[in-house]
């Protein structure tokens, strides 16, 4: 599943995405609320993963701007505020459970897979396009013009947060975090390898280029330059 987990805090944040993609499961990670309302109403996720205690914008205040502006993705918060009336207003303010820090990761796997059953599956996008690039997420398959693109596992991760972010700039650091979990910059040519092997693939042999390099900033993937 895709899930969105908002937790700022660097070590927690660690453990439990490493947590939930032993489980298979696809994790972006915000660290302040701007930022989760940001991905929380652009990106398609089964479940929303809440921190109450976070930058800028509380867990609560997210809640509420997501459910105003129609997002009706299941949410669990995650939080260390457990008293009986913190637990009410998370609920009030339109959260689908509650759980308490610390937890058990057992706990958390299930809550987490209970939740996502609530939500149709007509409501969780299959399929991302640009232009004439698609990605099957259902059978992990890339074709542009038709054509089967064979990609590794880090190039299909990759190219899948590009789609999801469409003509958005990308930058090195969001790429580093929600592509290869990485909380650090390796200071290595990581992300230029994985990039120019994935834009051979898909962009060569093609009348057009749909990755784009913005200098200074990151990548667009951009099917209306």
């Amino acid at each position: 599943m895709k899930l969105l987990l908002l937790e700022d805090d660097t070590e927690t944040r660690v453990h439990i995405v490493r947590l939930l993609e032993a489980e298979g499961h696809i994790v972006d990670t915000a660290r302040t609320g701007p930022d989760a309302i940001f991905l929380g109403t652009t990106g398609a996720y089964a479940v929303l993963v809440l921190d109450r205690m976070v930058p800028d914008v509380d867990g609560l205040a997210v809640l509420r701007a997501l459910r105003a502006a129609d997002v009706q993705t299941p949410v669990l918060f995650l939080t260390a505020m457990g008293e009986v009336d913190d637990r009410v207003a998370g609920l009030r303010a339109g959260a689908d459970d509650y759980l308490v820090k610390p937890f058990a990761a057992s706990e958390l796997l299930a809550r987490i897979a209970a939740l996502s059953r609530r939500r149709p599956v007509a409501e969780v996008a299959t399929v991302l396009r640009a232009a004439d690039l698609e990605i099957d997420l259902l059978k992990r398959r890339v074709t542009r013009a038709g054509r089967r693109i064979e990609l590794q596992q880090q190039e299909y991760k990759l190219l899948e947060y590009l789609l999801r972010h469409e003509g958005e700039i990308v930058t090195r650091s969001m790429l580093l975090e929600n592509v290869w979990s990485f909380h650090f910059d390796p200071g290595s040519n990581l992300i230029e390898s994985h990039m120019s092997r994935l834009r051979a693939k898909v962009d060569k042999g093609f009348d057009r280029e749909l990755i784009h390099t913005i200098r200074g900033a990151g990548y667009r993937l951009d099917a209306n330059p």
